[in-house]
């Protein structure tokens, strides 16, 4: 599988681009801002976009979501109860200096719980909320067997969400992680939001806010 890590915007999130390795279609996960570069780094994967997935609607997450969709024609899919946000971004900016945002109406609501099919790659919507009330996790595996966790704000190398922002919750969050813990296996790769990609099991072993959970 190939993933694609790319940070953008002055809050350092990155944006993941996901294919098959070899493919010739992608899914984009979270494009929070720079949507040219991330244009560019479409077209120099020389895929053709199925899909924008989103694991939830803060700023930093969606800023590029309406210049992306337009230009690739790709359907945007976004957890349910938060889509009001997308559609209306610049109302939900907590702190100056940020935007302009453009919004944009979401395609495709999601629950969680959903199995998709896109751009040859079956991908589970998990609920996660905790860092936001629908936050959503996208699983899939490799072709060596080893899932890989598009996990936006949840969980980070160290470090979890914060839930200090609106519809935060920080037993909701803990309880979402070890839902993850319980459900994979420690090789499980997490691609998060903001800073690098590390494992189930590095942050099982090492991450201080963790400690206490049940692990399966």
């Amino acid at each position: 599988m190939d993933i694609r890590s790319l940070t953008v915007g002055p809050l350092a999130e990155n944006a993941h681009l996901v294919r098959p390795d070899g493919g010739d279609r992608a899914v984009l996960v979270d494009p929070g801002e720079e949507a040219e570069r991330l244009l560019e780094a479409i077209a120099g994967a020389g895929v053709g976009l199925d899909a924008i997935l989103l694991t939830h609607t803060h700023f930093d997450h969606i800023g590029a979501v309406a210049p992306v969709a337009r230009a690739t024609g790709a359907p945007v899919y976004c957890p349910a109860i938060e889509a009001p946000i997308l559609a209306d971004i610049m109302s939900y900016v907590p702190w100056p200096g940020f935007g302009p945002f453009e919004s944009y109406d979401a395609d495709v609501l999601l629950e969680g719980g959903e199995q998709l099919e896109l751009a040859g790659l079956g991908l589970e919507v998990l609920p996660t909320p905790g860092h936001s009330p629908g936050h959503v996790t996208f699983a899939t595996t490799d072709e060596h067997g080893t899932t890989q966790l598009l996990s936006g704000d949840v969980l980070f190398q160290g470090s979890i969400g914060r839930t200090d922002l609106p519809g935060g919750d920080a037993r909701t969050l803990l309880t979402s992680i070890a839902t993850l813990l319980e459900r994979f296996d420690d090789d499980a790769v997490v691609h998060p939001g903001h800073m690098g990609r590390t494992t189930l099991g590095r942050e099982r072993a090492t991450n201080p806010f963790l400690q206490g959970l049940v692990a399966g």
